[in-house]
């Protein structure tokens, strides 16, 4: 294999990423499907640490609030640390069980594709329904989304740790389910993915830095400007599509890709 054939397949796995990280449709779940039925694998270590280009691509986006929120912040501005308060309540729960339970996801679940089927699958019936049902909206500005709705958030976001749930897409349903509007409840995901990203980057880094020799270590490097790039278009047109369409599209497209799937597996052994 040359140089060119075997960066491809980091190069489309990183495209893929930033494509998928901040829709409700699993980018993990993406990810070790397409190296589960189309030999486009790398070890789980690739997939945790690429996710960080995406990250960044918030950050670029939202590089103005950001800087906004944190002078706000050091001036002592009340909104700020409510909002900053909020994001670490939101993050917490899935800081705590993906620290507890790092091996088994990444050995078990992480090598189980009937189950990010699955999840696919359900995940989009819940998405779909959710999107439709009547809903009463009360929170329409992330700034000032109340603790408890955080905190909820945050404990829906724990599910994403099974691989095909979606980390933004079990936060989108918490959050509408409680009263934010579709935009607010996306753009939040946005924010709470920064601290719980970078930290399963750092974490994740040291934890498997042993395992990291040149050859790995340039497929990451490909893989994470891949999804920086790529996550950047994401997001900067994602809440535009979402107030226009809903979520109805993406959750259709994870009940074909988890259908599809569940039939590749159960029917046709692969």
């Amino acid at each position: 294999m040359n140089a060119d054939q075997g960066l491809f397949v980091p190069l489309v796995l990183g495209i893929l990423e930033g494509l998928t990280e901040f829709l409700p449709v699993s980018s993990t779940g993406h990810l070790l499907l397409a190296g589960h039925f189309f030999g486009l694998s790398q070890p789980a270590t690739f997939i945790v640490l690429i996710q960080l280009g995406a990250i960044l691509a918030v950050i670029t986006v939202y590089f103005a609030k950001l800087g906004m929120l944190i002078r706000d912040a050091l001036t002592g501005k009340a909104y700020a640390w409510h909002f900053a308060l909020a994001v670490i309540l939101a993050s917490l729960p899935a800081v705590i069980v993906g620290v507890l339970f790092r091996e088994y996801i990444q050995q078990v679940i992480y090598e189980s594709p009937l189950v990010i089927c699955i999840s696919l699958l359900i995940g989009g019936v819940v998405l779909l329904i959710v999107d439709r049902m009547p809903k009463q909206v009360r929170y329409d500005d992330i700034y000032v989304f109340p603790w408890h709705l955080a905190l909820i958030v945050g404990l829906f976001q724990m599910l994403s740790l099974i691989p095909g749930v979606s980390r933004s897409g079990s936060t989108v349903v918490g959050a509408m389910l409680f009263g934010a509007s579709k935009r607010s409840a996306a753009e939040f995901t946005f924010f709470i993915a920064l601290p719980i990203m970078i930290g399963a980057f750092g974490y994740d880094l040291y934890k498997s830095r042993d395992l990291i020799d040149m050859s790995l270590g340039l497929n990451i490097a490909v893989g994470f400007a891949a999804a920086f790039v790529v996550g950047a278009l994401v997001v900067r047109y994602l809440l535009d599509f979402v107030s226009r369409h809903g979520f109805a599209p993406f959750a259709w497209w994870r009940i074909a890709v988890g259908g599809a799937g569940l039939i590749a597996i159960l029917v046709f052994g692969l």
